[in-house]
């Protein structure tokens, strides 16, 4: 999971070299921590929303093929 939102968020930004992903692993889910530099965070999150929406939508589809949980959170 971890490779996949990276794999995803370098392709968007300016900056691939300042891309973080932290996996911080709970009793029920993953939480997948994103980390992008000051400018490139509008376009990790797209207008309204859309595409981290879609972000999170990849990774919840890939997580339940399996059986885990997970989430993707941007961090500042």
């Amino acid at each position: 999971m971890k490779d996949l939102v990276l794999f995803i968020a370098k392709a968007l930004v300016d900056n691939p070299d300042q891309v973080e992903v932290r996996e911080v692993t709970g009793e029920k889910a993953t939480v997948l921590e994103l980390k992008v530099a000051e400018g490139d965070r509008g376009k990790i999150i797209g207008k309204e929303g859309r595409i981290i929406k879609a972000i999170r939508v990849i990774i919840n589809s890939a997580s339940a093929k399996l059986d885990k949980r997970a989430t993707v959170e941007v961090v500042e």
